[in-house]
């Protein structure tokens, strides 16, 4: 039997152990019994961050503003890939706005953009907003 996933929790941030053939069970998490995998996806900040890029099941973060048309284009096409995702890669709002330190650690020039992060690493960065089947093969074309 694999050893199970480690999976922080878009609620709380609290880390969870799930065996990879429950992860379409809705796993709850154990401290707050939110649900750990989402079928939408969640607000990241800040102070999540550090939380949310570590884990086994990789993070696809999509730098937005509200004042940015084509991030607003693109908001339903990354609503759609994350419930195409689930159990293969979680995904994340980052406000660069609300947020301008971490957009400024991560270094955003332009937005939106697209961030893939595994077991704590940035793997692979696209800036644009593009239609789903293009994000779909563009996440394949990392593994996922």
């Amino acid at each position: 039997m694999p050893d199970p996933l480690v999976i922080p929790c878009p609620h709380c941030n609290g880390l969870n152990r799930i065996p990879a053939e429950r992860l379409g069970d809705s796993p709850k998490c154990g401290r707050c019994k939110g649900e750990v995998i989402l079928d939408k996806p969640f607000d990241l900040t800040q102070g999540d961050y550090p939380s949310q890029i570590k884990g086994d099941l990789p993070l696809l973060v999509d730098v937005w503003a509200e004042w940015c048309g084509p991030c607003k284009s693109f908001a339903p096409i990354f609503e759609q890939a994350a419930g195409q995702l689930i159990g293969r890669c979680r995904l994340a709002k980052l406000d660069s706005e609300a947020n301008q330190p971490l957009a400024g650690q991560l270094g955003i020039r332009s937005i939106p953009s697209l961030i893939l992060f595994r077991n704590g690493r940035e793997v692979a960065r696209q800036s644009g907003a593009f239609p789903l089947p293009q994000l779909l093969a563009w996440l394949g074309s990392q593994g996922i």
